[in-house]
């Protein structure tokens, strides 16, 4: 086992699930939730932290903010502990408890905004709160996942070749889209070095990411209220978008069978599961990336009071989550699942103008 002085120095990066005995079809599942901060997200906030350090954008009484859904602002806050940094995280109300006050047991200040922009959602009046906080004092230094090129090529360092050293005869590889660091920055990688590896975007139904109507969500992680700056269709091969009530399903159908993950797994499982069957690609090697780990969901996804009331009861009454072979269920007909969305039928409808003033 390593030795470790600071927190952001670990990070398990080849643990992979096979869950074709879980889900009746042949994924396999990085999973990206062992390290201190929880997340995938201490990837790219050790990228972007160290990268303003070498250009000497961080000094002695900079105080960093970024506006984050929960896991950045985790990994952020672990990261500013350890090197004595100020951190101020700008959320929404979707965050969830748990990680909000890790934030702030960690020692950062969480500053939330609770009403929308009349355009952009609680994305636009995240990132209004961040720019007026720069406005105000040059302490402020903004790292701004959202166009800082250290959010996807941390993953482009990291994340991709894990999974090609794990995988050389990987065919299909599905990313979840939020700002989209991990989707660009595997995509690029792939596109480089492996061409013939096709690349799925999954995102959450409600997201104006690939050209979507605006939608409430309430599962933070993927999806996004602006057109992310960073995403580059070309390099996507199709783009699967799921409810969040299926969100839902895929994460109690895993967890009933010991795997307890993120919202945002669910997503990528289940848009996955429904591309795969779609494609009647049973033979194909597949991986899908898992963000985070699921105590952080406690309060939501995985309580049924929460479920009920924002999704109905039906929403876990499904194909019973124990079924056979043995104690897991089968996978849920491709009938059930939406159609893969080709990237070309999206037509982009945001402008990028607002993350650059």
């Amino acid at each position: 086992m390593p030795i470790i002085k600071d927190p952001h120095l670990f990070n398990e990066q080849s643990l992979f699930v096979d869950l074709e005995g879980v889900l009746g079809c042949r994924l396999f599942l990085k999973i990206e939730g062992f390290n201190f901060a929880g997340s995938i997200k201490l990837k790219p906030a050790r990228e972007m932290v160290e990268r303003a350090e070498r250009e000497g954008l961080i000094g002695p009484g900079s105080i960093l903010v970024e506006s984050s859904s929960g896991n950045l602002g985790v990994a952020l806050s672990m990261i500013a502990a350890s090197k004595g940094y100020r951190f101020v995280c700008v959320i929404d109300p979707r965050c969830n408890l748990a990680t909000r006050q890790l934030m702030e047991s960690l020692g950062a200040q969480v500053d939330l905004v609770t009403e929308p922009d009349p355009v952009d959602g609680f994305l636009g009046a995240r990132l209004n709160h961040v720019r007026d906080l720069c406005a105000s004092d040059a302490r402020y230094i903004w790292l701004n996942q959202y166009t800082n090129p250290g959010n996807w090529g941390a993953h482009y360092r990291w994340t991709a070749p894990e999974i090609s050293i794990q995988f050389p005869e990987l065919d299909v590889l599905f990313v979840g889209a939020g700002t989209t660091g991990t989707l660009m920055g595997c995509a690029r990688y792939f596109r480089e070095h492996r061409p013939d590896v096709r690349i799925v975007a999954v995102d959450a139904a409600g997201s104006v990411s690939f050209g979507g109507q605006p939608a409430t969500r309430l599962i933070p992680g993927l999806g996004m209220s602006v057109r992310p700056p960073q995403l580059d269709e070309s390099l996507i091969d199709d783009v699967v978008m799921v409810e969040e009530v299926d969100t839902v399903r895929a994460c109690h159908r895993l967890a009933a069978a010991g795997f307890m993950l993120g919202g945002s797994t669910g997503t990528v499982v289940h848009g996955a599961t429904s591309w795969l069957a779609d494609h009647a690609a049973q033979d194909l090697t597949a991986a899908a990336i898992s963000p985070d780990m699921g105590r952080p969901y406690l309060d939501t996804v995985y309580n049924p009071d929460w479920v009920h009331e924002h999704f109905g009861a039906e929403a876990l009454a499904t194909a019973d989550l124990t079924a056979a072979p043995g104690r897991r269920s089968d996978p849920v007909s491709a009938a059930q699942h939406p159609a893969p969305v080709p990237v070309g039928n999206y037509v982009a409808t945001a402008a990028l103008g607002n993350f650059l003033q």
